[in-house]
């Protein structure tokens, strides 16, 4: 009995994970990396998808520290490009704030992943561990443990 009514609490909080997981908007573009959040169910579906997340991540990063450049490259030589110069700079500084952003939340959402595959690792060692079974005996009220 309390090992169902256990059960039962985790697996309300996982779909009160997913569910608040899901509804977030999902910080990733990429079509595969969508599809496998979409279908990820064990563990190691939600660990590949955190990884992908992850080096998503990390190409955006190297993306930021390029914008960064240009954006110093615009500011402090801004007479070369004329007319034009604060759009680049105001492009730019927005290119970097949207990569930023989607680094964040890519970094959030592979966490969120890894929590859902611990989650499921620490339920699937929970239901495979040792039962254990009470018994009564008699009248006299002694009770014994079989394990």
């Amino acid at each position: 009995m309390k090992t169902e009514f256990g059960k039962l609490i985790a697996a309300l909080s996982m779909v009160g994970f997913l569910a608040s997981v899901s509804s977030s908007v999902m910080a990733t573009e990429d079509p595969a990396i969508l599809a496998a959040a979409q279908k990820a169910v064990t563990a190691s579906d939600h660990i590949a998808v955190a990884k992908s997340l992850e080096e998503e991540a990390k190409q955006l990063q190297v993306k930021v520290q390029e914008q960064k450049e240009l954006l110093e490259q615009y500011e402090d030589k801004a007479y070369l490009y004329g007319r034009q110069a604060q759009d680049l700079q105001s492009h730019t500084s927005a290119l970097v704030r949207k990569y930023e952003q989607v680094v964040n939340a890519d970094i959030k959402e592979a966490a969120a992943h890894r929590q859902m595959a611990a989650n499921l690792e620490q339920n699937t060692h929970a239901a495979s561990g040792t039962k254990t079974l009470s018994a009564v005996s008699g009248s006299h009220g002694d009770s014994v443990t079989l394990q």
